[in-house]
């Protein structure tokens, strides 16, 4: 899977069901391993309400879905 498939899918939190955004970077070590994933939350109202990034690892990945990916956040 490429990442950029990755960052169409919206982030679900499996503890409350919050759409979290979707991915817009990735952190990566000088091994070239991603380390984690960063997220921003979706904008509403096409204003920025807050600056507010979010990340998790792959251990937070609890299923990836067609058109989701489910965290445990």
């Amino acid at each position: 899977m490429y990442l950029s498939e990755l960052q169409n899918k919206d982030i679900i939190s499996i503890n409350n069901g919050m759409n979290l955004g979707r991915i817009i970077d990735v952190e990566i070590n000088s091994e070239g391993r991603i380390l984690n994933f960063v997220a921003q939350e979706k904008k509403f109202f096409r204003k920025v309400l807050k600056n507010s990034e979010l990340s998790f690892s792959f251990k937070d990945i609890v299923k990836i879905g067609k058109d989701v990916i489910l965290v445990n956040k």
